[in-house]
């Protein structure tokens, strides 16, 4: 039997106080034994959607525990809903910067408490890759539990998300629809439980998940509210027990094979672009360097297979019928490293050659690709020296190459304004900085303005570019993360009103029509605004580098 590390707080005479106070909890004296005491950190709340569901999964995932001969403690984790925290307070500024808290709750709960494994029970944006982290950190046996997709709604038969509600503003700004067609937008697009139906962020983290190798096969395509769902938590229990038992830890399955597969899935489905945010920090706790160099080199080579909305019609239900993740691995079994392990105890390999593609339309294969590249790019150029990112998949075709005059903007509220107000015309590119880690501070999604301008009728002949980020909603020539960001006097802070930006996404560049010592010159004459930042906010600004 492997020494486990809950020992030093559950045997011997020293650790009588510690026993009596577990006793008071109600352990017997067969828990104080050899039984891997398991941490469940819960992210369920009742004002995430995605999270409804995950009380009963958690009560699932314990039982699968107790039964599998390990003892389960659980615990709360904050969750924030990027759809409601996007409002037009500051709440988004919180969004990313929870990330880091998640993985610091998650360290601080297994390390006091000495537990000697945990399962991480979350759904969406920032829980999801938060939990990661903290297992590349900790490096304890630990399996990522997602709770699961929403169902699509339906309006006469035609399929709607939450993407549909965010673009119906613009489109009745725009006058193409009307109230009554927006409140009943409103009113079926989110129909229950789950993470949003399409490939956003919380789903594209799910997969990337899954393909990593932390969670159970099919776990991250399956539906919130699928009757499995349930069955798939209680395995998860008697699985985490497994590893603990045979000291199987993250750091033994995880490699940095593990991580090129995770781009390649990333790029083979057209994840959100958030992805590029979250995978190299989860693989800094793996003590591995994920760079966007890797993300274009692997976009360079790997097909663009399957589209989820927002890039087509298709949402999640549609891939978890078509198979899930274990199908599109096995569409990929000659591009990724087939022998990496995964918490199943199975490699890549087994679960590919154990995978049934159901929908060849929907996962399709390598001759029928969407595009020989893949769904995500970086891009290049005098505005974005350090990279760039973009999800090329969801561009219309004629606006891969684009030049126009810039129309800048310090907040995001700004830029609604004059888009909702029709002060934004066809080829103009929209920029709006200050955005980013510690220019917002936080890095803010932008998907408000993106929204505003697919459903004014612009996606297909205005740009926007920032040094913030984009929800996996986001559609359209958006190009976001550019690098170094505004607050650091990235050479975002040179564009002027009128200025003309070159967009060419062919040959993957982004760059301001001036001479660099006109940017350099205004770079050097710019005042950053003067702010105070107090708080959580104000640490988190201090802890980037």
């Amino acid at each position: 039997m492997i020494k486990i590390r809950s020992d030093q707080i559950k045997k011997g005479l020293e650790t009588t106080s510690h026993r009596s106070l577990f006793r008071a909890l109600g352990l017997k004296d067969d828990d104080f034994g050899d039984k891997p005491w398991i941490g469940v950190a819960n992210s369920y709340t009742n004002i995430i959607p995605g999270h409804l569901t995950l009380n009963k999964a958690t009560e699932r995932i314990m039982q699968g525990i107790k039964d599998a001969g390990g003892v389960p403690f659980e615990w709360g984790v904050p969750g924030i809903c990027d759809g409601i925290a996007m409002g037009k307070g500051n709440g988004m500024n919180y969004s990313l910067p929870s990330r880091d808290h998640i993985a610091d709750n998650i360290e601080l709960m297994m390390c006091s408490h000495s537990l000697d494994a945990f399962v991480g029970v979350t759904n969406c944006d920032k829980i999801t890759p938060g939990m990661l982290m903290a297992t590349g950190r900790l490096n304890l046996p630990a399996i990522i539990f997602t709770g699961g997709p929403m169902k699509p709604g339906y309006i006469d038969g035609k399929k709607i998300d939450l993407k549909d509600a965010y673009e119906a503003v613009g489109s009745f700004k725009a006058g193409t629809m009307s109230k009554e067609e927006v409140l009943q937008i409103e009113e079926y697009c989110c129909p229950g439980a789950g993470s949003c139906a399409g490939l956003y962020t919380a789903n594209s983290m799910s997969c990337m998940t899954e393909i990593l190798g932390l969670s159970l096969t099919g776990c991250a395509a399956m539906l919130a509210e699928d009757p499995r769902k349930l069955r798939l938590a209680y395995d998860t229990g008697k699985q985490i027990v497994k590893l603990a038992k045979e000291n199987i830890k993250p750091r033994d399955i995880i490699t940095e094979k593990s991580f090129k597969n995770t781009i390649i899935m990333d790029m083979c489905i057209g994840g959100s672009t958030n992805t590029t945010l979250h995978i190299p920090d989860i693989a800094k706790e793996y003590d591995l360097d994920i760079g966007l160099e890797l993300f274009d080199d692997i976009g360079r080579k790997t097909p663009n297979l399957v589209k989820i909305c927002p890039s087509s019609d298709y949402t999640m239900d549609d891939l978890d019928r078509a198979g899930g993740i274990p199908a599109v691995i096995k569409r990929l079994k000659d591009l990724l490293e087939l022998d990496v392990q995964t918490v199943n105890l199975k490699t890549i390999r087994e679960i590919a050659n154990e995978a049934v593609i159901k929908d060849d339309d929907v996962i399709r294969s390598i001759d029928n690709a969407y595009s020989k590249i893949g769904a995500l790019a970086v891009v290049r150029g005098n505005l974005c020296p350090k990279g760039a990112v973009i999800k090329i998949a969801a561009v219309d075709k004629k606006m891969l190459k684009h030049e126009g005059p810039a129309r800048v903007f310090s907040s995001e509220y700004d830029a609604m304004d004059a888009i909702l107000n029709n002060k934004i015309k066809p080829g103009d590119v929209v920029v709006i900085r200050f955005m980013g880690k510690k220019g917002a501070p936080g890095m803010p999604e932008m998907l408000s303005p993106t929204s505003a301008i697919a459903g004014m009728g612009l996606s297909d002949s205005v740009a926007l570019i920032t040094d913030g980020r984009f929800s996996g909603v986001t559609r359209g020539p958006c190009i976001g993360h550019i690098e170094p960001e505004g607050w650091d006097v990235g050479p975002i802070l040179a564009i002027e009103e009128g200025d003309i930006i070159k967009i060419d996404l062919l040959s993957r560049t982004l760059n301001l029509d001036l001479p660099d010592e006109t940017i350099e010159k205004r770079l050097k004459d710019f005042k950053l605004p003067p702010r105070k930042l107090t708080g959580f906010l104000a640490a988190y600004v201090n802890n980037q580098t």
